[in-house]
């Protein structure tokens, strides 16, 4: 099987920890290149700040975002180390002192806000250029010339070498979820048994992949393609599936009465199998990049409304789970419905590079799963 182009997004995506590691080590070879070919003294406190930019940027959005604020925090801290160093020798007890007092005032400032990466990068970097406290005015401009060095280089990497964008790996995650979904569905109406290990560990890997999804909020806005508003609106809908789709797992198998009396609901299940084509067709178009069209079909309730009002068990008492899970299954079709709506009013989520350069047959053949009922072990993510 041919890999796809590095260009395309669903490559950056599926290979990204491999390709972070290669991008942090280009960037170490670029930084030890350049201090080699022109001897820069202490040199270490580039190949230190290259390492420490790079640690935890793996995505486009988080370099525009934390990017600056490294650049804003390195200058700052070396120019203020640059400041304590030019004191007379005769006042040296002001460099521990003025140091202690400028990273607490920056601590203080960038405190429990955004702009909190800028405080440490502003300790680190004047840390960095006053060292053991000597009034060596060389040794500092190197050490402050070094760690900007490493900082730029640690950036320039990460953005230009085959990147990796925010927006991207959300929009692969709402896939992923959005197909973890439908096979959660599917494989509902088709069980024969209650809620299994496999079926709680998918219901475990959406959850998960929802929270890092939140976390991707801040670095998507930053890209400019999505705004928080329609991230939250996004995010919102899929929790609400997520507990939708759990509770219609309890609530199919609370009494056997109950469970015997929605299976003979005529056509129940043919909305249900659907509904769960509808989820994975919706999750092909988003993963493809393609506009979104699609039309969920609501449930028809009424048709079962006489099975679901009149059930009772053995015993004569009402059994309420028809009725509760006729209306969980027109809520789902809903939020799904919600969904599409909030997705194809996006139009900047298309994407044409994505579209031309995903392979569409491995995406095709798992729609046809659905419709088959034959989907993969639902533990793989």
């Amino acid at each position: 099987m041919n890999l796809p182009p590095l260009r395309d997004p669903f490559f950056t995506y599926r290979y990204r920890r491999r390709l972070h590691v290669l991008r942090v080590m280009l960037a170490l070879m670029i930084t030890f290149g350049v201090i080699r070919v022109f001897e820069i003294p202490h040199s270490s406190w580039a190949l230190v700040s290259t390492v420490m930019v790079m640690g935890n940027l793996p995505h486009i959005g988080g370099v525009l975002d934390k990017g600056r604020q490294r650049l804003l925090g390195t200058a700052l801290g070396a120019a203020t180390g640059l400041s304590l160093i030019l004191f007379p020798p005769a006042m040296h007890l002001l460099i521990p002192v003025g140091s202690l007092a400028a990273i607490g005032v920056a601590t203080w400032l960038t405190f429990s806000n955004r702009h909190g990466y800028s405080g440490l990068m502003f300790a680190i970097s004047l840390l960095l250029v006053i060292g053991d406290g000597s009034h060596d005015m060389d040794i500092g401009l190197w050490r402050a010339f070094d760690v900007l060095l490493g900082t730029l280089v640690g950036i320039s990497v990460t953005v230009l070498v085959l990147p990796q964008k925010a927006t991207d790996m959300m929009r692969f995650m709402l896939s992923e979820n959005l197909d973890r979904l439908a096979r959660l569905f599917h494989a509902h109406t088709t069980a024969e048994a209650a809620l299994d290990v496999d079926t709680r560990a998918l219901l475990k890997a959406t959850s998960s992949a929802l929270v890092k999804q939140r976390g991707l909020v801040d670095a998507i806005h930053r890209e400019g393609r999505l705004n928080r508003d329609e991230l939250d609106d996004i995010i919102s809908l899929q929790r609400r599936m997520v507990s939708t789709i759990e509770l219609l797992l309890e609530t199919h198998w609370t009494t056997r009465e109950g469970h015997d009396r929605i299976q003979a609901m005529e056509g129940l299940r043919s909305e249900q199998h659907r509904l769960a084509r509808d989820l994975g067709t919706l999750a092909f178009q988003v993963r493809t990049g393609q506009p979104i069209a699609i039309t969920v079909t609501q449930f028809d309730l009424q048709r079962h409304a006489e099975l679901a009002s009149s059930a009772r068990s053995d015993e004569g008492r009402i059994l309420f789970s028809p009725s509760g899970y006729l209306w969980l299954n027109r809520e789902l079709a809903r939020l799904t419905s919600d969904l599409v709506d909030r997705l194809g009013g996006l139009t900047r989520l298309p994407s044409r590079r994505l579209h031309r350069a995903s392979n569409r047959k491995w995406a095709r053949r798992d729609i046809a799963k659905i419709d088959k009922g034959k989907r993969d072990d639902p533990r793989q993510p």
